[in-house]
């Protein structure tokens, strides 16, 4: 059976803090009641089968089961197989292709918040930064050799980035790949 959705939880395994062990927590989804449950990396990207599900009940269920097993309270957006192929597919022209001189990022987006707010919320350095604003994704693309000049994490600041989780595009391209069985 091919995954139906990918869930991105946001803060989890980074710097010490929110530790939640993959193995454990593909183990307390599949309790939950998600089928095929598989993680990527330790940073918080569960595909799981759930077709009979939106996307906003498989993130509030995700959310559910990191409070009760892990004391974890975060922000999961889940993305159906639909959406994340769409998110692929209509990345920028070139999006992706120069990996050797720019960072990607994809943003993806709560269903409550309008790509064109969360593209508001973005400061760019000029030179250094570009973004551009998709159905459901921000795209944000940073010079490698200035990434430390970069402002992506102005974004964090902002009330916006409480309703948003960013992966880079290896990832992204990953998950579908994942989806994709």
């Amino acid at each position: 059976m091919t995954a139906s959705h990918v869930a991105l939880i946001r803060g989890i395994n980074v710097g010490g803090k929110n530790i939640v062990p993959m193995a454990t927590l593909r183990s307390a989804l599949t309790a939950a009641g998600f089928d095929d449950v598989r993680t990527y990396i330790q940073s918080g990207n569960a595909v799981v089968t759930a077709p009979a599900m939106s996307e906003a009940a498989v993130a509030a269920r995700v959310e559910e089961v990191l409070e009760a097993e892990f004391d974890v309270h975060t922000v999961v957006v889940a993305v159906s197989d639909a959406r994340l192929r769409e998110v692929v597919h209509k990345a920028p022209k070139g999006f992706g292709t120069e990996p050797e001189t720019y960072h990607y990022d994809v943003c993806f987006l709560h269903s409550s918040v309008a790509s064109s707010d969360a593209v508001a919320a973005f400061a760019l350095r000029e030179g250094v930064d570009a973004v551009w604003e998709g159905d459901s994704a921000v795209y944000f693309r940073r010079l490698s050799a200035r990434r430390t000049e970069s402002r992506l994490s102005s974004v964090m600041g902002r009330p916006v980035y409480k309703h948003m989780t960013i992966r880079n595009w290896r990832t992204t391209t990953k998950l579908l790949e994942m989806l994709n069985g």
